[in-house]
């Protein structure tokens, strides 16, 4: 739905099915219920997230077609997508496969390019659209040594994706861009790392790209890379990092990068007690959460300020009682609207300072809420999954003071 803080919507990787006739019939079945809740007496905007396979059922014109209609006599609109789960994302083992295929392939390249081919026949004429991404890879794929080389090969195809989109641009009228979101273990997993990577290797190598494509001269090609090639600022990602999203949020705009899309998620923390009765308490609390199907990378707070980093809970826990962690957080979606776990607390504090910031300077046109773990959190926790979501959404509306 349209606000005066922009687009606000949720993620349908909630839902589960990975064809489209599953896509279409969790939305059929979800949407109306959550438009009703959230947005009544208005346009309901959705954002979608099509796996491979769905998305080449909708390149069927009467498939297309009918999911159009259905839009229209529902009153809702796409304007984002999700374009970083390729496959399978629910009931089935995902952990660091859900970087598969990476922006090494060509496969990856070709599913991004339907995606917005789709998008940019839904969009509607005066919006900007937007498919958040992966962070080129996965981090533990590849030596230290190769990551020059794979740098530049997961450019090469980002750039591809940009002349696309330049042409779409020409031919539709339409703004989009491509929203890289940084995760951790990504190969772009922080801010610091995405601004460094954009600096020094998209600008120079796109400048070069388009230069040598499309006779752009240097201002243009400028331009275009930072109008089409974007971030897409997951809260709890950035949160699981301990980043400053003051200080993010400022270099970014000093750069001239553009957020395209806030995707509104928590992540778990905890300080760990010196004690070790009561930090064995803490870390049952985060045994809870150790479940098989996503990553739940933890990022520890070391005595001396730095960080120390395992690509998943299982191993965080084999580690729970190393003297130099003060503080846990740990990669896994919960709920918005509850911060207090007992012995562990959401990132929640992230989102009112990031949404703060928003309702001060106007960040972006795309708010996404993303709390994809519903199947998989404890049993105590799982409510229905439509009332979730309106819960959600009606908090973000609530703290940005939206009226109802």
């Amino acid at each position: 739905m349209y606000t005066t803080h922009g687009h606000l919507t949720y993620c349908t990787n909630i839902h589960a099915g990975e064809s489209w006739n599953d896509h279409f019939a969790s939305l059929r079945k979800n949407v109306p219920i959550i438009k009703q809740q959230v947005a009544p007496h208005q346009k309901f905007g959705i954002g979608l997230r099509l796996s491979n396979m769905a998305s080449y059922a909708l390149l069927d014109r009467n498939t297309f077609d009918t999911f159009r209609q259905w839009l229209d006599e529902n009153q809702c609109y796409i304007f984002t997508m999700n374009g970083f789960p390729y496959g399978g994302f629910h009931h089935t083992e995902v952990k660091d496969q859900v970087h598969a295929p990476d922006w090494t392939t060509e496969d990856r390249v070709a599913y991004t390019l339907r995606l917005f081919d789709l998008l940019a026949a839904l969009l509607p004429s005066n919006m900007e659209g937007g498919i958040s991404t992966s962070p080129l890879s996965y981090k533990y794929w590849h030596l230290p040594g190769e990551q020059p080389g794979i740098m530049q090969q997961t450019t090469a195809n980002i750039l591809r994706v940009v002349e696309h989109l330049i042409n779409l641009n020409k031919s539709t009228g339409k703004a989009l861009h491509l929203d890289i979101e940084p995760e951790p273990d990504g190969l772009l997993e922080s801010g610091p790392e995405f601004m460094d990577w954009y600096e020094h290797q998209l600008l120079p190598q796109g400048i070069d790209f388009l230069r040598d494509k499309l006779n752009y001269t240097l201002a243009e090609a400028v331009a275009a890379i930072r109008r089409h090639v974007q971030l897409c600022y997951d809260v709890c990602h950035f949160a699981v990092g301990y980043e400053d999203h003051h200080a993010i949020v400022k270099q970014l705009h000093d750069k001239q990068i553009g957020i395209g899309k806030i995707q509104i998620s928590a992540a778990l923390k905890a300080t760990l007690p010196t004690s070790q009765t009561e930090r064995g308490e803490v870390i049952d609390a985060f045994r809870r959460f150790n479940e098989p199907t996503y990553l739940h990378q933890v990022v520890a707070l070391k005595e001396d300020g730095t960080l120390m980093r395992y690509p998943d809970l299982s191993e965080a826990l084999n580690d729970a009682h190393n003297p130099m962690s003060k503080a846990w957080r740990s990669h896994f979606h919960v709920p918005l609207f509850v911060e207090d776990y007992g012995k562990l607390e959401s990132t929640q504090e992230d989102i009112r300072t990031v949404l703060s910031i928003h309702q001060q300077q106007s960040l972006t046109a795309h708010l996404e809420v993303e709390t994809y773990t519903w199947e998989v959190l404890p049993e105590n926790m799982k409510l229905p999954i439509a009332d979730s979501i309106v819960r959600e959404i009606k908090w973000v509306h609530d703290f940005l003071g939206l009226p109802n």
